[in-house]
């Protein structure tokens, strides 16, 4: 190494000694990183109490700690957290903010009466907080309690009170149960509280807990809770009666509207009832003394104690008798004690309104709108199932109204569209492909019809010279000319008939060899019989005028 350090230059030993430091710095710094990434939080959202007794307790220990989110969260390796945390919970730590009953571990003996009381209270508060804080949807709490103040003068005391501050978790919320059951809770926990005197309010100052009796509450208070116990009523009472109706009229046709009037004075009635026709005794007394001994009688002193008194005591009559009753009676009475609860129902009135049905008339224009009320037996139907819902009470003055009108969208309804006509079932490709061939064959037969009556023509006029040669110059009176007559003895008519004939014949069994080739069931028609026939008739009705238009047919063809 002397020997390899002695040959480098100054350059070269400056250059190793730099990356030999850069080299250590870098695994120094990637050592503390992976160190300092292994920290994982060990407790966050701690109070400054709390966090300040979990260092010391580290600190204690021996045990790595870092602090994040201004001491607020406290960091511990990632191997040791089960143990540091199962430490933490032996010692009582973290205490949530407040101390409980533990104050009273140490025994105090210079304490004064107000300092206990005050550290009483201040216990009694830390132990509140930790059981509001178990609750799931309550991330922090406070508790003031004000114990009731004893005299003995009643105008001088005073009842119990708290206030609760609560700062709920993101994302969650307290029932009205959830904060009835803080209330009690509360109550029970101290002497002559009453839920009613417990205060719950939120971190942005909202009262969450109210008394449950608004007449117990005076000013805006009472109102706006006697408000809201109405629309509770009104809001239960419309939807018993929407779901009750909703089967009956369908849905979006009904409208239902509700009010409640509540008295709110409630208070103690006491009643003391006396009969006068009915009495009773309460209580019999009877005295009676009686004696028979013999009284003495003289002039008592010291001449009548003496041997020879002057004066010998007599005897007087022994028989007393006395006799003493005492009879007390008390005329029947009543005595009733009758609580008078706040929100008593005073009336109800209730409103329904339901829709008309829509029907459609055609009219020279498109459509008429004729609207259909509901029958009177199916109102009378509702007008019960409301009653009965209610509690319909007459005697009260309760009302209810059911009427019927039609409703916005059912008079903005548009009239029902002309339905287009039913489209025509496509034919099978059996009876398409029929058609070509009749039409086929209705081609070949009048092309047949044409040479046919060509030829016709054509024998007709080779004939022509024989049959004027051997025509008579005159006819008798009275007797038609014979029918021209062909080769055979047969006449045009009759030629043109054979000829047709044969055709027909031909093209049926051209047509039969067709389908037997597409393996097609053959279709029995008399179209091509008929026309054949149609076409008969006319050229034995006119036959000049037929063989005309043969021979027009011809001339445009060769043209």
């Amino acid at each position: 190494m002397r020997r390899i350090l002695a040959n480098l230059s100054l350059r070269q030993r400056i250059t190793i000694a730099a990356t030999a430091i850069v080299a250590a710095a870098a695994l120094y710094a990637l050592v503390h990183w992976r160190r300092e990434a292994d920290f994982r939080p060990l407790f966050s959202g701690l109070a400054p109490e709390d966090a300040a007794a979990v260092v010391q307790k580290l600190k204690e220990g021996g045990a790595d700690y870092r602090l994040a989110e201004n001491g607020g969260s406290i960091l511990a390796p990632s191997a040791r957290l089960a143990e540091l945390r199962l430490t933490m919970a032996a010692s009582g730590l973290p205490k949530s903010g407040r101390i409980g009953f533990e104050l009273f571990d140490k025994a105090n003996l210079g304490a004064t009466e107000f300092a206990e009381h005050v550290n009483y209270r201040r216990a009694l508060e830390g132990e509140l907080e930790r059981s509001i804080m178990s609750l799931a949807e309550v991330e922090l709490a406070r508790v003031h309690l004000t114990f009731p103040k004893e005299s003995i003068y009643l105008e001088e005391r005073q009842p119990a009170k708290a206030s609760v501050l609560l700062r709920l978790r993101p994302g969650a919320g307290l029932t009205p149960r959830n904060v009835l059951a803080i209330d009690h809770l509360v109550a029970s926990a101290v002497e002559g509280l009453a839920p009613d005197a417990v205060s719950v309010v939120d971190m942005n100052g909202n009262l969450l807990g109210r008394p449950k009796a608004p007449s117990t509450l005076d000013g805006p208070e009472a109102s706006e809770a006697g408000l809201d116990y109405r629309r509770k009523l009104e809001a239960d009472l419309v939807a018993k009666i929407g779901s009750t109706l909703e089967p009956l009229l369908g849905a979006e046709r009904f409208r239902v509207g509700a009010s409640v009037e509540c008295d709110f004075t409630g208070g103690e009635q006491s009643e003391e009832i006396f009969d006068p026709a009915r009495s009773v005794m309460v209580n019999s007394q009877r005295t009676e003394d009686s004696s028979d001994a013999a009284a003495s009688s003289g002039v008592p002193g010291t001449a009548s104690s003496l041997p020879r008194p002057s004066s010998r005591p007599g005897r007087g009559s022994g028989r007393v008798s006395r006799v003493t009753e005492n009879i007390t009676y008390q005329t029947s009475r009543t005595v009733k004690k009758t609580r008078m609860p706040a929100g008593t129902v005073r009336r109800i009135s209730v409103a329904v309104l339901v829709d008309q049905a829509v029907n459609w008339e055609k009219d020279k224009g498109g459509f008429r709108r004729v609207l259909v009320p509901p029958t009177p037996e199916k109102l009378k139907i509702v007008r019960d199932l409301v009653a009965g819902i209610a509690g319909f009470n007459l005697e009260r003055g309760d009302q209810l109204m059911v009427e019927t009108l039609p409703f916005e969208n059912t008079l903005l309804a548009e009239p029902p569209q002309a339905s287009p006509p039913a489209p025509r079932p496509a034919a099978p490709a059996p009876l398409a492909l029929d058609r070509k061939t009749l039409l086929m064959v209705g081609g070949a037969v009048l092309g047949l019809l044409i040479l046919a009556a060509s030829g016709v023509l054509f024998l007709r006029r080779r004939r022509a010279p024989e049959v004027e040669a051997t025509t008579p110059a005159a006819l008798p009176p009275g007797d038609a000319a014979p029918a021209p007559a062909i080769a055979g003895g047969q006449t045009v008519e009759q030629q043109i008939e054979a000829t047709l004939a044969e055709r027909e014949a031909l093209q049926k069994r051209m047509d039969a060899q067709a389908l037997n080739a597409l393996k097609l069931t053959p279709v029995i028609t008399k179209t091509a019989e008929v026309l054949a026939k149609h076409l008969r008739d006319k050229v034995k009705q006119d036959p000049d005028t037929s063989a005309q238009i043969l021979r027009a047919w011809i001339r445009e063809e060769e043209s």
